[in-house]
């Protein structure tokens, strides 16, 4: 049940479970189980299903339902990590409630619903599923709210920049400049874009960004240099002089073949696992203390194949993460 105290949480919309596993084989669906919202927890899934500030007609808000589903054919270890994160407790917090006509509503719910988890004196790392990408604003508003004096750096692995002007208000365009030019413990050198994709973004926003101090590494750049050399400069430079780092990852910084339901891919993206290295690392970074996954959309999706990309982003985040809480390989 919902916690009294955060009225903008409630249940999650499915509750999946896999009605067949090895004894020794471990389903994620299994394992995830409701938050009580007063035992200890590593991790925590909430979702944020909104999509109606999207630029494009979005069923992103179906973001959440579909990863929990997909979860169904993931197990707990990796041979690709080496890593077993059974031993690691995650819990589902559950969905922020949305609003039909007010963006500013929904966003503020979101805000409210992360800075509250956050306050209920249980420390974990919150995984955030979206819903459009304009979620991710509030998001970080309430992460910051829940961590006061603190200096945050984020990490944005997007296809697109999102520091669209507010001609048309906030939406799912806008959410970084809304946090560089809003919150003032962000800075501008502590911002990082890591994935961004050609012919689909403009030079304004690109030479202003470069301007002011943030870091545009592109997905042409990944691709010579490698992912493991670009995401540990882009924790670097969100890492310098700040406490937390909060990464948010667009599915569509994928290529077209990876991401089929979200709307606004393209083939200059990153593949799946150049973002699944930078996910691992991430994990294991000890700034990173937020993550969140947007932009998956069911409605355009085929055969669950963008939101079983997106469990593999989050559970591959999960394994760095455990390699950093516990130190070992799970097994």
């Amino acid at each position: 049940m919902p916690h009294p105290s955060i009225p903008t949480i409630t249940s999650p919309s499915v509750t999946k479970r896999a009605l067949w596993q090895d004894t020794h084989e471990i389903r994620i669906s299994n394992w995830m189980t409701e938050w009580d919202f007063a035992s200890p927890l590593d991790v925590g899934l909430l979702g944020a299903p909104y999509s109606n500030a999207s630029i494009t007609p979005s069923g992103a808000s179906g973001g959440p339902e579909a990863v929990r589903m997909a979860f169904r054919f993931n197990v707990t270890f990796s041979p690709d990590w080496d890593t077993d994160i059974q031993k690691m407790t995650m819990r589902d917090l559950g969905d922020i409630a949305g609003h039909l006509t007010s963006v500013e509503t929904a966003h503020q719910n979101i805000e409210d619903a992360v800075s509250g988890a956050l306050g209920l004196g249980r420390s974990f790392v919150p995984v955030i599923v979206g819903g459009d990408h304009s979620i991710s604003a509030p998001a970080i508003r309430g992460f910051a709210k829940a961590n006061p004096g603190k200096k945050i750096g984020v990490i944005n692995f997007d296809g697109h920049m999102d520091v669209r002007n507010f001609d048309h208000g906030n939406h799912n365009g806008t959410p970084f400049r809304q946090i560089l030019e809003r919150e003032p413990h962000i800075d501008p050198a502590n911002f990082v874009e890591v994935g961004i994709h050609g012919f689909m973004n403009s030079s304004t926003y690109y030479r202003e960004l470069l301007d002011q101090g943030t870091r545009v590494i592109t997905a042409r750049e990944v691709q010579k240099r490698g992912m493991e050399e670009c995401a540990a400069e882009a924790l670097a430079l969100a890492g310098k002089d700040t406490d937390l780092i909060y990464v948010s990852v667009d599915i569509d910084c994928l290529a077209f073949p990876y991401t089929i339901g979200t709307s606004a891919a393209s083939p200059e993206g990153l593949s799946a696992w150049q973002l699944l290295e930078g996910m691992w690392l991430c994990g294991q970074d000890p700034k990173v203390a937020a993550l969140d996954v947007v932009e998956i959309d069911p409605s355009r999706d085929v055969k669950d194949l963008t939101a079983r990309s997106g469990c593999s982003v989050i559970l591959t985040f999960l394994a760095g993460l455990y390699r950093r809480l516990y130190g070992d390989r799970g097994y």
